[in-house]
């Protein structure tokens, strides 16, 4: 993968995430890729945690458990795990997927210091 890659998957900044929390719009699938442990110390709760360590056991079933076609904003502590997400899943049918830029980290830093840093 190279880093163009990287820079050409469409991003969404933790203010809009946080406006999008606020309105209960449930028309976006949220999707953390964090590892349990980090769910532990911090986490949004509308978000569904698959975790990038367990790749190979949820990769498989991902279209079952999410909606292809539907808007899907993917989200890990700073944003590069994200982005590896966000790029195989638009390799695997996707249409519309964008990582939150900054992760949770920028979540806590810019919108909520409520939420623990790690």
């Amino acid at each position: 993968m190279s880093s163009q890659d990287f820079y050409s998957i469409p991003e969404i900044d933790v203010e809009t995430l946080a406006a999008q929390l606020q309105a209960g719009d449930s028309t976006v699938q949220l999707l953390d890729v964090r590892e349990p442990q980090e769910i532990d110390l911090a986490s949004l709760s509308p978000f569904t945690n698959l975790p990038l360590s367990q790749f190979s056991e949820w990769s498989e079933t991902i279209s079952e458990q999410l909606d292809m076609h539907q808007e899907t904003w993917v989200m890990c502590h700073h944003g590069m795990r994200s982005a590896q997400v966000c790029m195989w899943l638009n390799q695997n049918g996707f249409t519309n997927v964008k990582n939150v830029s900054g992760g949770i980290d920028a979540y806590s830093l810019k919108v909520d210091s409520s939420i623990p840093r790690y």
